[in-house]
């Protein structure tokens, strides 16, 4: 097949099939709902720290992440919002990790 036969062919099936194309409506779906097993209200437990907890931590992690660790004495607290500053950067005051142990240590604390 010479090379002018096979350019007027492909012109041809392009020719009959962009039309095609382009006419076809575009077909609108509704966005899905989706119920989520938690809603916005599950926080911090309140009492002392839980406003300092909740404004510093819940950038990253949710009330319910946090609240679901296993319990830790006062130094493992200590030891794992040290890494959150230190290893992953979280910008938490010296005063404001001092009361996020305390609360950890009073909520999440060993019995």
């Amino acid at each position: 097949m010479s090379r002018s036969l096979r350019t007027a062919l492909l012109a041809s099936f392009l020719a009959g099939s962009v039309p095609a194309l382009a006419a076809a409506p575009l077909e609108l779906r509704p966005t899905p709902e989706i119920d989520l097993p938690f809603g916005d209200d599950i926080g911090f437990p309140a009492g002392p720290g839980s406003d300092v907890i909740a404004s510093n931590c819940t950038a990253c992690h949710s009330a319910d992440h946090t609240l679901n660790q296993p319990a830790l004495s006062r130094e493992e607290w200590h030891a794992v919002v040290d890494k959150m500053i230190t290893a992953y950067k979280a910008p938490i005051t010296p005063e404001d990790a001092r009361v996020i142990v305390d609360y950890l240590a009073r909520v999440k604390g060993e019995p």
